[in-house]
């Protein structure tokens, strides 16, 4: 356990950081998924209408710092890719 009365901050500060970015990234991972699942049942329209929220979250979460910026642009490529090879 911290001592010094900035130590006790920086751990506050860090709990609440992880508890944020947790959350961010679960967000992300779930939209990946529900993206994924839609495909699988041939639902690609509605994998389609999905697909803005998935950028938005994904370029929130990079510009946050949460994920790094090309992590998220490889995501939004990959699953893009995915919806439409599937759906030709």
């Amino acid at each position: 356990m911290p001592i010094t009365k900035s130590a006790k901050k920086a751990l506050r500060q860090n709990i609440k950081r992880r508890k944020s970015n947790v959350q961010k990234k679960k967000k992300i991972k779930n939209l990946l998924k529900e993206v994924k699942n839609l495909v699988s049942e041939k639902k690609y329209e509605e994998a389609k209408k999905i697909l803005p929220s998935v950028y938005k979250s994904l370029d929130k979460t990079a510009k946050k710092g949460t994920i790094k910026k090309n992590a998220a642009s490889r995501k939004k490529s990959r699953i893009t890719k995915f919806i439409f090879k599937r759906s030709e």
